[in-house]
């Protein structure tokens, strides 16, 4: 997986993994003992998502094409959350990660922010 900085509105800058590959989204954050504080996964095209085999509680965040977050959501682990309206994208986070509708999502340090997978 590639790695991308990601800045939230509050000036957090997350360190977020963005999952491309048909492999890379389906295994997602299976396996993972947790997320820190500062590290997300971006799904991009992704509109539903679960955390069924997970070990930790996530927030997640839909977001639009102009990545502004749409929704967002607490997940414990077993649980579905289906797609928003407007989503494009979802960004899963650690448990405690301060993001709220209407938050922009921008990408810090670099000058390529997601690539739509291939149809």
């Amino acid at each position: 997986m590639r790695s991308i900085n990601l800045l939230l509105n509050d000036g957090t800058l997350l360190r977020a993994r963005v999952a491309v590959t048909p492999r890379e989204r389906t295994r997602g954050l299976l396996g993972w003992r947790r997320l820190g504080d500062d590290e997300a996964l971006l799904i991009p095209g992704a509109r539903s998502i679960h955390t069924f085999g997970m070990r930790f509680p996530i927030v997640a965040a839909w977001l639009d094409a102009d990545h502004r977050v749409v929704g967002t959501r607490r997940l414990e682990p077993g649980r579905i959350a289906w797609g928003m309206r407007g989503a494009r994208h979802v960004l899963e986070c650690a448990d405690g990660t301060t993001i709220e509708p209407g938050h922009v999502i921008e990408a810090a340090g670099t000058d390529s922010w997601v690539r739509e997978p291939a149809p």
